[in-house]
């Protein structure tokens, strides 16, 4: 349901509790959510690390890696929309919690695979169904329940948790792959999504209701609405609903570009694109991590922004840039850092995910209550957009000797996106309303 700030409060709670400001849990909330994706975050560190270790070890191919990280990329995606259902079903938590467990299971069973397809099944199909499950569909649901005011900030705080578990684990996750091979890094990974569990569990609420409070920002109280059923049969509703409309194309569209450029091509090749070119992977990795620091400055600011600024001009600044910078990727690696290299990373780390915020603003502002399920398939097809690139990435390596060809084709879909960002009409009154309402 979606209620404005000037609607009078409908079964709102009676005594002390009715009513009362929600800013201390609000905010705890947001908090527990961070952490909970930094810690879940160590997988998505993992992909790029290991293409040279199993090539290297089992003699499979970069593109047959590459196939298993695009499954993996892929089901995070299409998981996204169903698991923001499922939340609306089970609650939070118990997604949440479930999700960590898959990505520890999948990810340790790594260790002892000896077959591609082994590959395949425990980090494409399994950590890619747990991740899918908690992708940022859980940061838009939490925002949307926990927070009126402030929405846009902290979705950009929320999205910028990834970049942080990123820098967090990205360089022990390379000086482990180099100094004792890839398994002591694939157990690290397994660990820490399975201790985020307990802190879900016990400080996670999935409502501002269940502790009888306001969502932050707002005026009235908003009672906890009932499970609701056919959590696949919504998200399918819904995907059918807004398939109907242009925005939702021109969004899916841009997010499937956004995810080819950064998952898909940065996130699982450069690192291997760097070592060609004769940069120790320590070296390219610690480079990756940079990026995820000025990733979260980058994406707190878009955030900012989007409280401020027209989404979709945003949107189309934050393409052209990235796909510039892309194009002038190959002339930059080499052997060693050098200044324009780290010029590279802090420009690109800058506008790494800062396209979040303003998309998950536009899905609020043109569709309402829906939009976190909306959110959820514009994501899947960011995340088909990265399966596609990352398998495609590693063809080209294969065929080609190089990644030259990727960079310059990603800076061209990058100056696409900026486009059709543009094009993408004013939402309609509700969607105005949307933004000072609370979407449960």
């Amino acid at each position: 349901m979606t209620t404005t700030q000037t609607s009078e409060p409908t079964d709102a709670p009676t005594g002390a509790t009715a009513g009362r400001p929600g800013s201390r849990w609000a905010w705890a909330a947001a908090a527990v959510t961070f952490v909970t994706i930094i810690g879940a975050a160590a997988f998505a560190s993992l992909p790029g690390l290991l293409i040279e270790p199993l090539h290297a070890e089992f003699d499979w191919s970069r593109g047959t890696i590459g196939f298993a990280v695009s499954v993996n990329l892929a089901l995070y995606g299409l998981t996204a929309p169903f698991a923001a259902a499922l939340m609306d079903r089970f609650g939070i938590r118990k997604v949440v919690a479930i999700a960590l467990s898959v990505i520890s299971l999948g990810s340790l069973l790594t260790v002892w695979m000896t077959a591609a397809w082994q590959l395949v099944m425990f980090w494409g199909v399994l950590v890619g169904l747990g991740s899918g499950s908690m992708a940022l569909a859980f940061a838009a649901t939490v925002t949307n329940r926990w927070f009126v005011a402030r929405r846009g900030l902290v979705t950009g705080i929320l999205t910028a948790a990834g970049a942080s578990g990123q820098l967090v684990f990205l360089p022990l996750l390379s000086w482990m792959v180099e100094k004792h091979g890839w398994r002591p890094a694939a157990v690290t990974v397994a660990l820490a999504a399975v201790a985020v569990v307990p802190f879900v569990w016990l400080l996670l609420r999935d409502h501002p209701a269940d502790v009888g409070v306001r969502p932050y920002g707002s005026e009235v109280f908003v009672p906890k609405p009932a499970p609701v059923t056919g959590a696949a049969r919504r998200a399918v509703g819904v995907l059918f609903k807004a398939a109907r409309t242009g925005p939702f194309w021109l969004l899916a569209g841009t997010f499937a570009i956004c995810g080819a450029s950064t998952n898909g091509l940065v996130k699982t090749h450069f690192v291997p694109a760097a070592h060609d070119h004769g940069m120790p992977v320590t070296a390219a990795a610690s480079l990756l991590a940079v990026i995820g620091v000025f990733d979260v400055v980058g994406t707190v600011a878009s955030g900012w922004f989007t409280d401020r600024f027209e989404a979709r001009r945003l949107l189309a600044v934050y393409y052209a840039l990235r796909g510039i910078s892309l194009v002038f990727l190959p002339v930059l690696l080499a052997p060693s850092v050098h200044p324009p290299m780290l010029f590279f990373i802090v420009f690109y780390g800058l506008d790494w995910v800062a396209t979040v915020p303003p998309t998950i603003a536009l899905c609020r502002e043109h569709y309402g209550e829906d939009s976190a399920i909306v959110f959820g398939w514009v994501l899947a097809s960011h995340q088909v957009g990265a399966a596609v690139v990352a398998f495609l990435g590693g063809v080209a390596r294969d065929v080609f000797g190089s990644y030259d060809v990727v960079w310059y084709a990603s800076g061209g879909l990058c100056a696409a996106a900026a486009l059709m960002a543009l094009v993408i009409r004013r939402g309609s009154g509700a969607g105005a309303g949307a933004r000072v309402g609370v979407a449960v």
